[in-house]
């Protein structure tokens, strides 16, 4: 049997395409599968084959635990039992016991070729799939095989992909025959069917067609930035040129639209905006929201959003369809954008004006007209008050240097009043919630003063519910809560 071994690990390595050691190790566990149904079914064994001379040996193995752990027979032996065997033995370890060469009999044989041929197309599959990979291609090309329950398995080579349902763009009428590109979006090597999981709504797919038709960017000249979708319908890409000479909005366009259009025949229709990147981000909105013209920006930083004005007739525009275009200019961006026209914007100015107006006149303990004055030279916050260098306020020429220095003094104390009453109130708070990401002391201790003192307390919270205890966004409000609740999955 041993030459018979050997030959038909050489014949089948040859045939599929895979390393012997594969086949060797496939035949192992097809011979031990086959010594198993003669032993016991829920026996341990191990089968060594000989690389050289094609000679096997058999062993039952059992491993050792402890005493308290000792559950099965057939599998384990108890580390006290083990130590009368040998005093060297530690749990973990593993007792062999030779086993005589069995006859397998037809049964086994049949048993122990599934084995084989099942590892030996598994390895197949993963050799296929890696030489696949090997090219590092982004795009599938390939021809629709067959439709699974709205889903398309698509052949491309030897390597077959699953087009998933909801990664199709909506009203494409896709039929068995018909050639489709898409993105691998992922590789599932659990999957027991095709395992290049493929779309063609992800934003990374129009970014890769780009790359395909503008040789400047595989060239390096110029680069696709960002990418935002609405599948079939619009979509946006940013786009920056590392050339002076080259003009990356006209490259990508082409002559007469010839690459743009490219873009779009393979999108089914889908009408793409060409935005000129830029690194400074209210620049990079004005643009993303083109063909709207925007009349002003002010940008938080804090809320990482924009506060977008244009005026009645451009409105409509910024809007877009259903929203479309300011929700493709927000994910091209990664900012907030609030569109508003000019008397929103006024009448929300006026509004912050009157809270932090509010706001000095109570804390500071002055008249109307003082807290105006600190208004008008740019002062917001308390903070900035209590530590903005004394130079600069003493450049305002309404107040001197005592009343600066008393407004200073104020300031001061009141933050340090709240910061003692804030350390109070988060006394019991658990650290880690403190910790989370997109969480301050001043919200941890108003969440304290309403219940709320550790990640599951705060991870119970809906979102509405968060943002009228706080007073925090709903946007900010959903982000706290995915973050307390990241412990529960880990």
């Amino acid at each position: 049997m041993s030459r018979e071994i050997l030959l038909l690990v050489d014949a089948l390595a040859r045939e599929k395409n895979v390393a012997k050691d594969i086949v060797f190790g496939a035949l192992e566990l097809a011979l031990a599968s086959a010594t198993k149904k003669r032993i016991h079914d829920e026996a341990d064994v191990r089968v060594a084959i000989d690389r050289e001379t094609g000679d096997f040996e058999s062993f039952r193995r059992w491993e050792v635990v402890a005493d308290d752990d000792f559950e099965n027979e057939h599998l384990q032996v108890p580390i006290s039992a083990a130590l009368v065997e040998d005093p060297e033995f530690q749990v973990g370890d593993f007792i062999e016991e030779p086993l005589e060469p069995i006859d397998f009999g037809r049964i086994g044989a049949q048993a122990a070729k599934q084995v084989i041929l099942q590892k030996i197309r598994d390895a197949e599959r993963e050799q296929i799939l890696n030489d696949f990979l090997e090219r590092g291609e982004h795009i599938v090309s390939g021809t629709i095989k067959r439709m699974e329950r709205g889903n398309a398995i698509i052949e491309s080579g030897k390597v077959e992909a699953l087009l998933p349902r909801d990664q199709m763009i909506p009203k494409e009428n896709l039929r068995i025959g018909d050639r489709v590109k898409a993105y691998l979006l992922k590789i599932d090597r659990q999957a027991r069917g095709p395992q290049l999981i493929l779309s063609r709504t992800a934003p990374e797919f129009i970014m890769k067609l780009f790359e395909l038709e503008v040789p400047e960017i595989d060239d390096g000249l110029m680069e696709i930035k960002a990418a935002a979708r609405d599948a079939g319908m619009r979509a946006k890409i940013a786009v920056k040129s590392n050339d002076q000479r080259i003009d990356p909005i006209g490259t990508c366009v082409g002559l007469r639209g010839a690459r743009v259009q490219a873009v779009t025949n393979e999108l089914a229709g889908e009408r793409v905006d060409i935005v000129l990147w830029s690194a400074d981000p209210a620049q990079f909105v004005v643009g993303a929201l083109a063909p709207a013209e925007v009349s002003s920006i002010v940008v938080d930083e804090e809320k990482h959003s924009m506060d977008v004005v244009v005026d009645e007739d451009n409105l409509a525009i910024a809007i877009g369809r259903g929203g479309q275009n300011v929700r493709l200019a927000s994910e091209l961006t990664g900012w907030s954008i609030n569109l508003m026209t000019e008397e929103e914007s006024q009448k929300k100015s006026e509004a912050e004006t009157a809270a932090i107006r509010v706001l000095f006149m109570e804390k500071l303990d002055v008249d109307e007209e003082v807290a105006d004055i600190l208004i008008d030279e740019g002062f917001s916050t308390l903070e900035e008050i209590a530590y903005v260098p004394l130079h600069e306020m003493l450049e305002i020429e309404a107040f001197d240097e005592a009343t600066v220095q008393e407004l200073r003094e104020r300031a001061r104390n009141v933050l340090l009043t709240e910061a003692i009453a804030t350390e109070e109130q988060l006394e019991g708070v658990e650290e880690a919630m403190i910790a989370l990401e997109g969480m301050d002391k001043t919200l941890a201790a108003r969440l304290a003063g309403n219940g709320i003192k550790n990640r599951d307390d705060l991870g119970d919270l809906a979102v509405d519910e968060l943002t009228e205890m706080t007073g925090i966004d709903a946007e900010r409000a959903k982000q706290l809560i995915t973050n307390a609740r990241a412990h529960w999955f880990e």
